[in-house]
Parts: C-alpha cells; sequence; structure tokens
C-alpha cells in the first residue's frame, strides 16, 4: 500500500488532476473527456494547489509511483499555468493533458502577444486583489475546505449552507463550486453507519435545518463510483449502497429538507438548485 492507498493486486490505472488552484477545473474537463471511455477502469486522484517547484515534485513523485505500482501510464489532466511546475510533472512519463495550454496559444495568436503565466489571475480593467469580493471568495473556499467531510461540525454557525448526504453522492464538489463561484462558506457532512442506524438525522444538524441541504444518489451509479475507489469492497457492494440511499431519503423526507439528485447532474445545475432552495440573497456583496 502506498501513499495513494492503492492496491496491489486490482492494478487501476490511475488518473491525476492537478492544479495551482483547487482542482475543479481540471477534474470537470477531465472527467467529461474520461465519459468517452466508459469501459475503462481507473482510481481518480485529485492534487490541489500545487504551487510551488516543491508541490510539484511532490506530485511528480505521486505520479511515479502510480506508474511503478501498476505498470500502467497514467493520465494527468492539469491546469497548472507556470513553466516550472509544468515541467516537472512533464518528466513523469504520464500521459499529459495540460488543458490550460490546449486554450493558451490561440489566445496568443488572437491576441499577438504571449501569456503572463499567471496562476488563477483575471485583473479586467482592475486588479482583483483590490476587489472585496475576491476575499469574501477565497474566505469561503478556505472555510468549505476546512469543513470538508464533516470535519468541525461544531463550526456549522459561520456556514451559509450545509450538504449531507451518503459518502460519494458529490458533496465536496458541489461545496467548493459554490464557494468559488458564490463565495459561500459550505460545510458538508457524510452520513455515517451510526447515523444510519439511528434512521433520523443527528441534532447536530437539525439544529441548523434551515442551512441544510440533502444531496442523494442512484444505486448503482453510486455502487460504480465506490469501486473505482475501493474496489471489491462491501462499501461499494449493492446491497450496502441500497440500503444506504434507501435510509438516507427516509431521514431526509422526514427533516423536511430540500433534496437533489446529483444523478447525470452537473455540478453547476445542483449548486444552482440548491442556491435557490436556500433562497439566499445573492446580489453584489455574495459575487
Amino acid at each position: 500500500m502506498t501513499s495513494l492507498d492503492l492496491n496491489e493486486e486490482e492494478m487501476l490505472r490511475t488518473v491525476f488532476f492537478i492544479s495551482d488552484r483547487t482542482g475543479l477545473s481540471a477534474e470537470h474537463y477531465g472527467k467529461t473527456l474520461l465519459a468517452q471511455f466508459p469501459q475503462q477502469q481507473y482510481q481518480l486522484v485529485t492534487l490541489s494547489f500545487i504551487d510551488t517547484r516543491q508541490k510539484a515534485s511532490i506530485a511528480s513523485k505521486k505520479i511515479k509511483d502510480a506508474y511503478r505500482i501498476t505498470g500502467k501510464q497514467p493520465i494527468v489532466f492539469s491546469t497548472l499555468v507556470e513553466v516550472d511546475g509544468q515541467l516537472i510533472i512533464k518528466s513523469t512519463d504520464a500521459c499529459i493533458i495540460n488543458l490550460f495550454n490546449a486554450f493558451l496559444k490561440p489566445l496568443e495568436q488572437a491576441f499577438g502577444e504571449a501569456s503572463s503565466h499567471l496562476q488563477g489571475k483575471f485583473q479586467g480593467n482592475r486588479r482583483v486583489s483590490d476587489n472585496i469580493n475576491y476575499q469574501q471568495r477565497l474566505d469561503a473556499i478556505d472555510y468549505s475546505l476546512s469543513h470538508d467531510d464533516g470535519v468541525r461540525y461544531d463550526q456549522y454557525d459561520e456556514a451559509d449552507v450545509i450538504l449531507v448526504g451518503v459518502s460519494r453522492c458529490g458533496k465536496t464538489p458541489t461545496s467548493l463550486y459554490l464557494a468559488m463561484n458564490f463565495s459561500l462558506k459550505v460545510s458538508n457532512y457524510p452520513l455515517t453507519e451510526e447515523d444510519l442506524d439511528k434512521n433520523t438525522l443527528p441534532d447536530f444538524l437539525l439544529k441548523y435545518k434551515h442551512k441544510l441541504v440533502a444531496l442523494t444518489i442512484k444505486v448503482v451509479p453510486l455502487s460504480k463510483i465506490r469501486r473505482a475507489r475501493r474496489p471489491n469492497s462491501e462499501y461499494a457492494s449493492l446491497q450496502v449502497c441500497e440500503r444506504e440511499v434507501r435510509i438516507s431519503e427516509a431521514m431526509f423526507k422526514h427533516a423536511q429538507i430540500p433534496v437533489f439528485e446529483s444523478t447525470d447532474t452537473s455540478i453547476e445545475e445542483i449548486a444552482s438548485n440548491v442556491v435557490q432552495s436556500m433562497e439566499l440573497s445573492l446580489g453584489e456583496s455574495k459575487y
């Protein structure tokens, strides 16, 4: 077992999403492309905030380890902008798909100048750092990252939205999308076996019922997603997935909170539904 949690018996190809920011863009475009190869099996690894040479070197080692252990060339979807980081990742002999380069070169030709290769900045007519909304967005992203997967649920009073659902139903990407695009502080909570056995949402969640939004997913897709993460595990079995989805949906109905289906639904659409359901005031102060 390595730092990637690879099971040597499975020998699944590893697909990496690498970014100098959250990795959501790399994941979105990468998964869209991967969907064109439905018969392929692989495990997914996201490496976010790779914004220094040191972090790029660590990411490079993880990619090389995956190649060595599985014997299958890893695939890397990258939105790295900084040249040194790109070169370090390129040295891994993985199949590298740099999504930024694919779009930058045509833009350089159209504008007749080379790009600045700045990480994640759009200035327009004024510096984004001068915009107070930029800091709000950063604060929201930081909050959502530090309150992911049930962490710090004693601080949920600071949240704008609390997403709840079974494991692997899309809570984390939805949380980060809401933070990045709506500057909302979003925490998410995965229902545990203990929660499901009680057939009711935990009291510390019901305390914030006005902030709660549930995500659910169809059983077969959930099992497939879990198998990619933990092949041949009880966690990924159809029986376990069916039980968790059935009980969780009953819990949501009993609590009378909004529920949205994440199966075959884009993160953008889910996030839009969440915002509308919460009837949040999204004037300029929230953008």
